[in-house]
């Protein structure tokens, strides 16, 4: 599901109480409106995804945290604690959110438009060599950086790559204009532009896109 923050907390059903202790903890931290709004509405539309998923109402979803890092339980890849076998993703940037929900590993990334950083350092350590060539000769170097970014984002939470080797995992055989959907080995992907945002979702079964 891919919406706005004003979308998923006009909702007559969007309740705050839906949340787990340590979600609110998190919530309370936050210093800017807009980002406790992103925070808020990404765990409410997480919980509507998983719903429909499942067939269920989105104030029975048992959601949890776990960092697979350090094992803690108060941050981390999101699962549900009563279902093992439905896998969770979500994401969200400056009033754009995004969540999946499905029978396998899943990952989703979103990242608002103005957000571009297609400097030489940040290249190099994001980038694989070719892919930079490509951003490089790219007619808008940006939003090429932008489209890759998302992309190695979606991939790290479906478990298929980490902060540490995003400059090792090479993405250059992939379109930077690509069609919605399209394919690379077992992965699918849905990929778009808004007009405010771009976004990514990886799975190794076919995607669907849900509006919310």
């Amino acid at each position: 599901m891919l919406a706005t923050t004003a979308e998923v907390l006009a909702r007559p059903d969007a309740d705050e109480r839906w949340l787990t202790g340590f979600e609110r903890e998190r919530l309370q931290r936050f210093r800017r409106d807009g980002d406790r709004d992103d925070y808020l509405a990404a765990h409410l539309l997480v919980r509507y995804c998983a719903a429909a998923h499942l067939g269920t109402e989105p104030a029975a979803i048992a959601f949890g945290q776990q960092c697979p890092g350090c094992g803690s339980t108060v941050h981390g890849r999101p699962y549900l604690t009563d279902r093992p076998g439905t896998h969770l993703s979500l994401s969200h940037t400056h009033g754009v959110i995004a969540a999946a929900a499905g029978p396998v590993p899943v990952g989703v990334d979103v990242e608002y438009l103005g957000r571009r950083d297609s400097a030489p350092a940040t290249l190099q350590h994001v980038l694989a060599p070719a892919e930079a060539a490509l951003v490089q000769g790219h007619p808008d170097p940006a939003a090429a950086f932008l489209r890759l970014w998302v992309r190695k984002e979606a991939l790290i939470k479906l478990g298929r790559a980490t902060l540490d080797t995003l400059g090792e995992l090479d993405l250059s055989h992939l379109p930077l204009d690509p069609p919605a959907a399209h394919r690379d080995g077992d992965l699918h992907y849905l990929e778009l532009t808004t007009a405010a945002a771009v976004f990514t979702a990886a799975a190794t079964v076919p995607v669907r896109l849900r509006e919310l």
